[in-house]
This record gives structure tokens, sequence and C-alpha cells, in this order.
């Protein structure tokens, strides 16, 4: 395993790691906690329950390099969502040990991302799939976007398009804290801009500009991290064997 390197103040440390695991994996079952033993127990997928817990193992182990503690002395919990306050569906975040960081969690058929930072941090992950762009662009682009995406060549290159619009938006909105709970046809990404992109979106009492950055990632995936546009975004980006 590579060494995971703390973030400076003005960039987000990313570990990414795959499995390809149909069923959980025994040494990933036993860093889980009670409450993520319950959660698995409600997946009725075992493809999904492997996802599940691979993702929150690898994501103690990283943490675990990151703040010098054994993985199963971390405990993994929420924020309170900065729009109403509720703790069931904010942020992920360190509860144990005390931490400086910011952390933000993806993963997509067998690709998972950990992001860190001292600052608000969002990430997001997507396979490249065949994507209805059409359909999908009513609910989820901008008229600018749903351009750029109709002059990609059609196929997979057009899916592609949407995804990139797509994982800076879902970027933006984890690193708010909101997630997916907004109209995603009021967020302009301008997927023709070269990186960093500056995305503009926000709630009260959070920033409203975001710098939006691409992830090196195998051809299969495309990944972006966002961070607060007043930060020089750099990013650290480490596998995990």
């Amino acid at each position: 395993m590579t060494e995971f390197h703390a973030p400076a103040a003005t960039d987000a440390a990313v570990r990414w790691w795959l499995s390809t695991g149909e069923n959980p994996d025994p040494a990933d079952l036993s860093l889980l906690d009670a409450g993520e033993r319950d959660r698995l127990s409600r997946i009725e997928h075992p493809r999904l329950a492997a996802e599940f817990t691979a993702s929150r193992a690898g994501t103690r182990r990283a943490l675990s390099d990151l703040l010098d503690v054994e993985p199963t002395e971390i405990g993994l919990g929420r924020l309170p969502c900065p729009g109403c306050g509720d703790q069931r569906h904010g942020p992920p975040a360190v509860v144990r040990p005390p931490s400086p960081f910011r952390i933000s969690i993806s993963h997509s058929s067998g690709c998972f991302l950990l992001a860190v930072a001292r600052v608000p941090v969002g990430v997001d992950v997507e396979r490249i799939r065949a994507v209805d762009t059409d359909s999908m662009a009513r609910v989820a682009l901008t008229a600018a976007e749903h351009l750029h995406v109709r002059n990609a060549p059609p196929g997979i290159e057009r899916s592609r398009a949407f995804l990139r619009c797509w994982t800076r938006k879902e970027a933006v909105l984890k690193a708010i804290g909101i997630g997916l709970a907004t109209d995603l046809t009021g967020i302009e990404t301008h997927p023709d801009h070269p990186d960093p992109a500056r995305v503009t979106a926000g709630i009260p009492g959070t920033p409203d500009a975001w710098a939006v950055r691409a992830l090196p990632l195998p051809a299969d995936w495309t990944a972006t991290v966002a961070l607060p546009h007043s930060v020089s975004i750099g990013v650290n980006s480490l596998r995990q064997h």
C-alpha cells in the first residue's frame, strides 16, 4: 500500500482502489461497526453488499494510514445537513478519533474513492456506460450542457460527456453536503472548460463557488473532485492495492 500523505491547505488527498468481489470479503466485514452491519443486512444483492463493505473497510484502511490509528479505532458518521440540520443525511465525517479533515466517499462498479481535505470536499466516480442522454438531460442538464453532450459523437463518447457533467455536479453537491437533493438543471458545470472549472452552487452558510477537477482513473471510469474555489485546487491521487 502506498503512503497516504496528509493534504495541504490548498489541495485534496485522494485514494482510489478496485475491488471485484461478488461477495463481502471477511477481512472487510471485520472492520464494519454495528450500524454498518445492520445496514449491510438489509442489502439483498451480494455484489452491492460487497461494494458497500469494500467501501467502508477501504475508507478505514486509508484513514488509518493518514491518522496513524488502527482501522478499528476509526468511527465514521455524518455532519449535520447544511440545509436542514439533520445529521442522518449530512456529509460523511470522521467522528473518532478527533480529526482536522473533511472527507468524501464514492464508489461505482468496483471502483472506490476517498477524498480528504482541510476544507469541504466532494468526490464522485461513475463507470462509463451507455446512458440515455436525451432523457437524462431533462432532469440533470442545463441547456448549454445538453448542447455540449449532443455535440459529442453518438454512443459511448456521448455517454462519457454526460457523465463528465454528472460527476462535476455530484462532486459539488457532496462538497456542499446536500447530495442530489436539489434541481440539477440549475447548476452549470461548463463541461467544455478545462480543469479546474468553476461551478456556482450553494446554500446559505456554504461556499457558492467551487473548483472541479477530473481525476486520473482507468478509462472504464470517470471521476471529479470539488473544493471551494477560494483555494488553489490540487490533487494527490494514490492507488491502494
